[in-house]
């Protein structure tokens, strides 16, 4: 072996994401899965590492009150915006915040990628207290409407979903050259999977459905889907997720009501796969879930949004022309019956929206540009 050749050491990453919301931990992990080919990885969660029943907490309650108090989590989350982050350090973020310093530390990352909008200022921090500085890149979960939490933060860069969200924040005057696009990070193995065609017969007319932990709400929605046809063409699926031992016995009663007809999922890793082989989703309007429909190229019904914080989400599905907000099983219903009148022509208008404006592999193109910015560095 030729002594002059030396094997490049690969970089060393560290993704921050935090627990409130999927869209955060979405996005790290599949960063983490679009990375480790090419560099050392570390996935931290400065909450739980630093608070862990105070996250735990916070967890429950951020569940609870956007699940069933929307309106006042919007004010909450809008009442952010006059914050200034850069100077105030909350009492209960002193924890992960030293947590957060001593991880870079132990590690000596290469470059540090947040998912969530206080890690950055944690961060600036850090480098002030002594920790080396890297370059810092900032995932933004969120699409168009984008709370000024995110847009202030001390970072090198912003990976945005789309183009109307990187042109929102250049009006805000933020410098375009740091606003990537990239697509939201969804995961990598979406780029090979096989998808439903506009031409397909849709028969059966497969939906995919994503409860929340309401309970009543369960039986009428999934009855909205399973009588939106006449003729019985509807099938569902239905992912429970951690909701399943408090829904489970509602989904089996419609499984029963309606034999044949009826999948119930529980916890899956094959939800990619789901969303690609399913004809129409309805679901909640967080960050990874729309966007893991726009990925999979599946129309959306919307069923539950909370104001404010995920309005943006609906307004590019509805930008794409693949969506619309159905907030009760009537106007399920009526969206699925119109779906479907005229040989499904809507739907296949939509599907076909979703194939002319498809957004980039967002985990793969972030980590190839953060990777790319890396070894130009170097």
């Amino acid at each position: 072996m030729n002594a002059s050749v030396i094997e490049a050491t690969p970089p060393r990453v560290i993704i921050t994401t935090a627990g409130f919301g999927e869209g955060h931990n979405s996005a790290a992990n599949h960063l983490a899965v679009a990375l480790e080919p090419k560099a050392e990885v570390e996935i931290v969660d400065p909450c739980d590492i630093g608070a862990p029943w105070v996250n735990h907490q916070l967890r429950n309650f951020y569940r609870f009150i956007t699940t069933y108090a929307p309106k006042t989590w919007s004010r909450i989350y809008k009442s952010t915006d006059r914050h200034d982050f850069s100077k105030e350090r909350l009492p209960l973020m002193r924890r992960p915040e030293n947590a957060l310093h001593e991880a870079i530390l132990s590690f000596e990352p290469d470059a540090i990628i947040s998912t969530y909008p206080l890690y950055p200022y944690f961060l600036e921090r850090s480098f002030q207290r002594g920790a080396r500085r890297v370059p810092v890149f900032t995932i933004i979960t969120d699409s168009i409407e984008i709370n000024s939490s995110w847009t202030k933060a001390p970072t090198d860069f912003w990976c945005v979903t789309d183009n109307l969200t990187r042109d929102k924040l250049i009006a805000q005057n933020l410098d375009p050259q740091k606003i990537i696009v990239t697509g939201f990070a969804v995961h990598p193995r979406f780029q090979n999977l096989p998808r439903i065609t506009p031409d397909d017969s849709g028969s059966p007319f497969k939906v995919l459905y994503f409860p929340t932990s309401k309970k009543p709400t369960v039986r009428r929605f999934m009855r909205a889907i399973l009588n939106a046809c006449p003729d019985g063409r509807t099938e569902v699926t239905v992912v429970l997720g951690r909701n399943v031992r408090k829904l489970y016995d509602r989904a089996r009663e419609i499984q029963l009501e309606f034999p044949g007809r009826v999948q119930i999922k529980g916890w899956t890793r094959r939800v990619p796969e789901l969303l690609c082989n399913h004809h129409l989703i309805v679901g909640k309007a967080g960050g990874a879930t729309v966007h893991e429909a726009i990925a999979a190229q599946t129309p959306m019904l919307i069923h539950h949004l909370v104001p404010g914080q995920e309005e943006g989400n609906l307004a590019l599905l509805q930008e794409i022309g693949a969506g619309q907000l159905t907030e009760n099983s009537k106007q399920v219903r009526h969206a699925i019956q119109h779906m479907m009148s005229d040989d499904l022509k809507s739907w296949r208008v939509m599907k076909q929206n979703l194939l002319s404006k498809a957004l980039p592999c967002g985990a793969n193109a972030a980590a190839n540009f953060i990777l790319n910015h890396l070894a130009k560095s170097q």
